[in-house]
């Protein structure tokens, strides 16, 4: 919002999580809600050694980021264990039958962290980040040209005693790569004297030669566990596994998930033309404008959960998008539904411009809403 120069606005999501922690604490205890009764989820620029020194007793779930070691460690220890938790599929809407659902699986784990031991869970999706995966697969090409490029030379060089053959065969044994192994055979090669091979005698060896026959094996069971560790992820959290407030990974990754909901339905708050369009010189005055946003965001997903527990309770599925029956409505949905309702007025009379449609009908009832709340003039 431009005009607002204060500290928190352009501030990174580090100073910003360093603020809130206070801020959410101090909030939540003058209602009596202490540490403990409720669960911090944020993303991973939480993990700081002052951010987790501020939390104290405060319950937390995030993403242990991939620069931390820890990381890679519980995710290869996971995929070595090979002893998951199968969670399934998360998501609440149907995946399309072109792209099946992610389905999500998890391993417990432990990491210690700046003098703490917090619970790492190992998280696998077969929805694989792709960036992680084309680096894998760009990576054992590139792993085997590199080693076919070193050995090339030792394969055209001849030697001659079989003590240095040996030697150099030992040489290119040592060369094995993360994802290939590199197999070296000995080869005999005799020196015969100039003419053409009599059909009657057999060729006299002049001398002896020894030369390297390198064959690259590729380590399928270690590129199948790399594509393995790069879809996968950890979850940090300090919730214990016992007592009233306890998880497993996979309820925590569940709550985990709940925040990329949560955030989704502030994307048109964030939006450029709704954001851009504001000019605000005073704190109290966004914070107000924010209160205003917050209430119409309240509003807007009653309004769908309205429209869901109608079709859940009934089972009748609304009208969606391109005329297709839905059973997961939204409130934008029911707005373009209304869009071009013309209500007019003669003298004290309201009337509708054109009769509702059956698809409006279905949806005014969804709300329990009367068609007769267009053309009755209101109270007062």
């Amino acid at each position: 919002m431009r005009g607002y120069h204060a500290t928190l606005t352009n501030a990174s999501d580090k100073t910003l999580n360093r603020t809130l922690l206070s801020e959410i604490a101090q909030l939540l205890t003058q209602y009596g809600v202490q540490p403990g009764a409720y669960l911090y989820i944020a993303d991973a620029a939480l993990v700081t050694e002052d951010h987790l020194a501020a939390l104290g007793d405060t319950l937390f779930i995030t993403r242990l980021p991939t620069t931390y070691s820890a990381c890679g460690r519980v995710i290869a220890e996971a995929v070595a264990h090979n002893h998951w938790a199968e969670v399934g599929v998360l998501t609440q809407t149907p995946p399309p039958k072109h792209r099946p659902g992610t389905c999500y699986k998890v391993a417990e784990g432990i990491v210690p962290l700046y003098g703490k031991t917090y619970r790492a869970g190992g998280v696998h999706s077969t929805s694989q980040d792709p960036r992680r995966q084309q680096r894998v697969e760009r990576e054992v090409p590139e792993a085997s040209t590199t080693l076919r490029t070193t050995v090339r030379a030792a394969t055209q060089q001849e030697y001659f005693c079989r003590a240095d053959a040996e030697a150099a065969a030992e040489q290119l044994r040592a060369l094995q790569s993360a994802y290939h192994r590199v197999e070296v055979m000995i080869e005999e090669r005799p020196q015969y004297g100039p003419g053409r091979p009599s059909q009657t005698q057999l060729r006299v060896v002049k001398a002896r030669r020894y030369g390297l026959q390198v064959t690259l094996h590729e380590r399928a069971e270690v590129v199948a566990r790399k594509r393995q560790e790069a879809g996968c992820f950890v979850l940090l959290t300090n919730v214990s596994t016992v007592g009233e407030r306890a998880h497993r990974a996979g309820e925590g990754l569940r709550a985990s998930k709940e925040q990329h909901g949560v955030e989704q339905n502030f994307a048109f708050l964030k939006a450029p033309i709704i954001v851009n369009s504001l000019f605000l010189k005073k704190p109290e005055r966004i914070a107000a404008l924010g209160l205003v946003f917050l209430l119409a965001l309240l509003l807007w997903r009653l309004m769908e959960r309205t429209l869901r527990g109608h079709v859940e309770t009934t089972g009748n599925p609304l009208i969606g998008w391109a005329k297709k029956a839905t059973q997961k409505p939204t409130a934008f949905m029911m707005l373009t539904k209304f869009a071009a309702v013309m209500v007019l007025k003669v003298g004290g009379q309201r009337q509708l411009a054109q009769p509702l449609s059956t698809v409006q009908q279905a949806y005014l009832n969804a709300f329990g809403v009367p068609i007769t709340s267009f053309t009755l003039a209101p109270s007062g």
